[in-house]
């Protein structure tokens, strides 16, 4: 994975030429945090199609707000963009249902399949899904954008202790809904 601390001087150009508005700029940008961002917001949602939606979404707020860029860490700054829209669309969607209801009737009903791998990652993005929204995001954070637990608290303005807790809490839970799983694919 690339670095988080971005010295290049490429780059703090492009940031520099973002805030006045430069459509280079915003292009440079893009390209270099389109994935890590679109694979933010999927996860985050319940679906691609919401995913897609909120990575859009995204990029519309960042270059809306550019001018309001003030800070040194540019993929925080975009990232808080993220989580915001993403925590948007899932209150208009309603998405909080229930944990208990859903996670046993997506998960203890499936049967085996010859490819146990999709299984088993279709099992852990369901789960993941299943998180509660603060939990979801901490660990996403953590564990697939690979950032920093301070980073992670700056992104989604908490307490580094919080940060920690959150993604903490989150293995707990996945660790309690996947064992079962995990004990019958290895028949622990």
């Amino acid at each position: 994975m690339k670095s988080r601390t971005h010295s290049d001087g490429d780059l703090s150009k492009a940031v520099d030429g973002f805030r006045q508005g430069s459509a280079e700029a915003f292009q440079i940008l893009y390209k270099r945090y389109q994935n890590r961002v679109y694979r933010f917001c999927v996860r985050m949602m319940s679906s691609e199609v919401s995913g897609k939606d909120a990575f859009q979404e995204t990029f519309m707020r960042m270059y809306e707000h550019r001018a309001e860029f003030r800070g040194t860490n540019f993929p925080a700054w975009l990232f808080t963009i993220a989580r915001n829209v993403c925590l948007n669309l899932l209150r208009k969607q309603k998405a909080f249902d229930s944990f208990e209801e859903d996670i046993h009737g997506k998960l203890l009903s499936t049967n085996r399949v010859e490819n146990s791998d999709v299984l088993l990652r279709n099992s852990i993005d369901n789960a993941i899904q299943q998180l509660p929204v603060k939990l979801r995001e901490a660990l996403i954070l953590r564990e697939y954008e690979e950032y920093s637990y301070k980073e992670i608290a700056e992104i989604t303005g908490i307490e580094l202790s919080l940060a920690k807790v959150r993604v903490h809490r989150a293995r707990l839970i996945l660790r309690k809904i996947l064992s079962p799983i995990v004990q019958e694919r290895y028949e622990i």
